[in-house]
């Protein structure tokens, strides 16, 4: 218990001083300058209205080392919606589209990406799902298991080294200002998350004892991490009025991980984290609308120790229709 209270403080403190650097050029503004420049636009041509598909969700996996595997999916990914969106800041509201009315996945996905000044760009998620099919790869019937429940909560900041100039952010806000045909910065941060998932039992079903040892079958797992990452962001102009960016995060961390099983727990010693962060997205834009396709994702790894693995993988996608408010003069474009 001590060892894990440590480990908490460290991670506050790290938040701590990563909030401590994003302000430290704003610090001397009042609230409402501040607010006024991180996520007011004054500009009525960069605002517009959207409507969007979305297809979200996070899975996670135990694996042992003769590589048999059971994975947790949830149902009901998909979903419909709508928002507004600036160059400085883009809310979208989504509504759970529920295709699978006996088995329904209960669920709560938040996803955000901020960039602060020209040189820090923040990416946070919050989630929790309630109830999920396990699947396998050993040919085994799959199962819908309604009491397994997973909470994942995280961050990762990125400090560029040259100046954050264009970004996806604003390729998927039909902003278009490129004057040059090739964008591409990075640089170095952290990143931290807190994960969770636990069932009535074991979370592996009663006709997967065969394949997995004792250790495999959690009851309940606890998880806290952080660490470092680097980052590059690129943004590509395409012929015509298409636009296409890539971002890849890779990065490694330290966790405190609790395992509880059936009969006892224990926690594992290896504490190095791997993850991997990526986003690709494509834009085309005219004069009156815009259309922006995203797809990302996220994938972390770690040992559990007796030869079995954990991960788990954050995906999205989203595809936007979005109509400019303003007077519809077409932004410059490169030639």
């Amino acid at each position: 218990m001590i060892k894990k209270i440590a480990f908490l403080l460290v991670l506050l403190l790290s938040a701590s001083s990563i909030h401590a650097q994003l302000l430290k050029d704003l610090d001397s503004l009042k609230i409402i300058q501040l607010a006024d420049k991180l996520f007011i636009d004054h500009d009525i041509n960069n605002y517009s209205f959207r409507l969007f598909t979305n297809y979200k969700y996070k899975q996670f996996s135990i694996r042992n080392e003769t590589d048999f595997r059971a994975r947790f999916i949830p149902n009901n990914k998909f979903g419909i919606g709508f928002g507004v969106a600036s160059s400085k800041l883009l809310i979208d509201i989504a509504f759970n589209v529920k295709t699978n009315t006996d088995d329904i996945t209960h669920r709560f996905d938040m996803q955000g990406t901020s960039i602060i000044g020209k040189k820090n760009y923040v990416n946070f998620y919050v989630q929790t799902y309630r109830g999920f099919n396990v699947k396998n790869n050993f040919d085994e019937p799959f199962v819908f298991r309604d009491d397994i429940r997973s909470v994942t909560v995280g961050f990762n900041y990125l400090r560029t080294i040259p100046d954050i100039e264009f970004s996806y952010s604003m390729l998927k806000a039909g902003i278009d200002k490129l004057d040059r045909p090739v964008y591409i910065t990075g640089g170095f941060g952290a990143f931290g998350f807190y994960d969770y998932f636990s069932g009535r039992g074991n979370v592996l079903s009663d006709i997967s004892e065969d394949y997995f040892n004792e250790q495999a079958h959690v009851k309940r797992y606890n998880s806290s991490a952080i660490g470092v990452l680097g980052g590059l962001m690129s943004v590509f102009r395409l012929p015509g009025d298409f636009t296409a960016s890539c971002n890849i995060m890779p990065g490694i961390g330290l966790m405190y991980k609790h395992v509880m099983l059936e009969y006892g727990d224990y926690k594992p010693s290896n504490p190095v984290l791997l993850k991997l962060d990526y986003t690709f997205a494509v834009g085309y834009n005219v004069q009156r609308y815009y259309i922006s396709l995203i797809y990302g994702g996220g994938v972390y790894s770690t040992d559990l120790d007796f030869d079995n693995n954990y991960r788990f993988n954050l995906t999205k996608a989203k595809l936007a229709i979005g109509y400019k408010l303003g007077s519809g003069k077409k932004t410059y474009h490169y030639r």
